[in-house]
């Protein structure tokens, strides 16, 4: 049995020392780290580590959404663990190593898991629903004006849409204290750091409605 550590950040300029800070005072043995963006098969530590992990190891993250940026991400990785004889403990979740019996402390581990998971779902999709609405509300009343929105979640151009995401997470990533400045999000993404200001402007406005 081993403790297996992950730690990931969304861009090579970002820091890993808190994650790895908190892995190694939770006593890791061994850690995979990473700085990048994607999907699982851009994630070749990712990889490495569940390649690795055997029956009865312990993989160890500081928090819930460095495994995966969505809820079926993280559940498909959640479950390649599980399906390896493996668990998992979110440092930043409530533990139940007091309990003995092991069955009943996975099953509380994996309700716990699941509900964060979907929380954190929903409160992005809650967002994007919010910012359609007040579009439309403004169509309604005459007030939306202009161009339409070059990225946005209603792009036509399938990229623009994949950029205008890539910004929600990053930002929504700023606001759960990830440290990653509008400069660092506009460089990694090839855009203009007023589209970042815009877009922020419009979750904004569409969070406090």
């Amino acid at each position: 049995m081993m403790k297996v550590g992950y730690a990931r950040v969304s861009t090579r300029i970002q820091n890993l020392a808190r994650q790895l800070e908190a892995l190694k005072k939770a006593q890791v043995e061994k850690i995979f780290q990473e700085k990048m963006s994607g999907k699982n098969q851009d994630r070749p530590e990712l990889i490495k580590l569940l390649n690795f992990i055997r029956e009865g190891d312990e993989v160890v993250v500081l928090d819930l959404d460095r495994l995966g940026r969505n809820m079926n991400d993280i559940k498909n990785i959640l479950e390649t663990i599980k399906n390896k004889g493996a668990t998992t403990s979110i440092l930043n979740l409530p533990s139940f190593e007091g309990i003995n019996d092991p069955n009943l402390r996975s099953l509380l581990n994996s309700l716990i898991i699941d509900l964060y998971s979907y929380i954190a779902q929903n409160e992005r999709e809650n967002i994007l629903q919010r910012q359609r609405e007040g579009i439309a509300v403004a169509k309604s009343k005459g007030l939306y004006k202009g161009r339409p929105t070059k990225y946005s979640a209603d792009a036509r151009n399938p990229h623009d849409r994949y950029i205008y995401h890539q910004i929600v997470d990053r930002l929504m990533n700023r606001q759960n204290g990830e440290r990653i400045s509008v400069t660092q999000i506009a460089k990694e993404l090839g855009v203009a750091r007023k589209t970042i200001y815009n877009i922020k402007y419009r979750l904004d406005e569409a969070t406090t409605d």
